[in-house]
């Protein structure tokens, strides 16, 4: 069953945070995550509502077991250029809280088994992965998305997801100097590096390198060239706030 929702001045609703008069279908079945995003992204209805909920279940079923729900869960975003350690942050980090990992490398794979990193790829990819995090949250789920999130406009929909679910917020940039990288990254495209689901190598870094964008919000920077443990011992005794 379908029906329209009207929005008046008298009663805004947020469009990319502008307020817009709209004719909006909604389809009774599609969940608040997903008409959420919707507005948000201004997609197609009708597209939305059966492509990206077979793409959410697709990446859901890729699960490998959920934590306990908390109330009020942390949803850790860490974000940093091919390279520089994100992954290997993450997992140092799953020894210490019990977080589910979503990894954007091993994501992307059950859409594509050869992926080109390609703009079409990566809009598949993340929309289905900002809703499955929204979803994940409101449910008590405790989430680290470990992504290059390299654009403040695609991690400001992750900033309202966590405040939609009155989740909190940890936002982490990983980094590690050039040469660093470009070893880590030379030794991947050479042989196959455990643990490491990412086909990116230096060409794509170096591609990525001059879109980062600054974050708008509070981050902690980590240099995975160095000891790490005072950053994650940093971000435990924040989740436990």
């Amino acid at each position: 069953m379908n029906f329209t929702v009207y929005s008046l001045p008298s009663s805004p609703v947020t469009l990319d945070d502008r307020h817009c008069l709209f004719t909006y279908h909604i389809n009774c079945n599609c969940n608040f995550s997903i008409l959420t995003h919707k507005l948000t992204h201004g997609d197609n209805c009708d597209v939305m509502a059966g492509g990206l909920d077979e793409d959410v279940e697709k990446l859901r079923q890729n699960l490998n077991g959920l934590p306990q729900p908390q109330v009020e869960p942390p949803l850790i975003v860490v974000s940093g250029l091919p390279g520089t350690g994100k992954s290997f942050f993450c997992r140092k980090l799953a020894e210490r809280l019990p977080f589910l990992i979503l990894a954007s490398d091993t994501l992307r794979k059950v859409f594509f088994s050869s992926p080109q990193y390609k703009e079409s790829e990566n809009k598949r990819l993340f929309s289905a992965c900002h809703v499955l995090i929204e979803d994940l949250l409101r449910k008590g789920i405790p989430v680290i998305f470990d992504a290059t999130n390299l654009l403040e406009h695609h991690r400001e929909y992750l900033y309202r997801a966590a405040e939609r679910a009155e989740a909190k917020l940890i936002l982490v940039w990983v980094e590690a100097p050039t040469e660093v990288v470009r070893q880590r990254l030379l030794a991947r495209e050479k042989a196959a590096v455990p643990h490491s689901d990412s086909e990116a190598g230096w060409e794509v870094y170096n591609k990525m390198k001059p879109r980062r964008e600054r974050f708008s919000r509070n981050h902690l920077i980590v240099d995975t060239s160095q000891d790490i443990t005072a950053v994650i011992d940093k971000i435990v005794r924040a989740t436990k706030r």
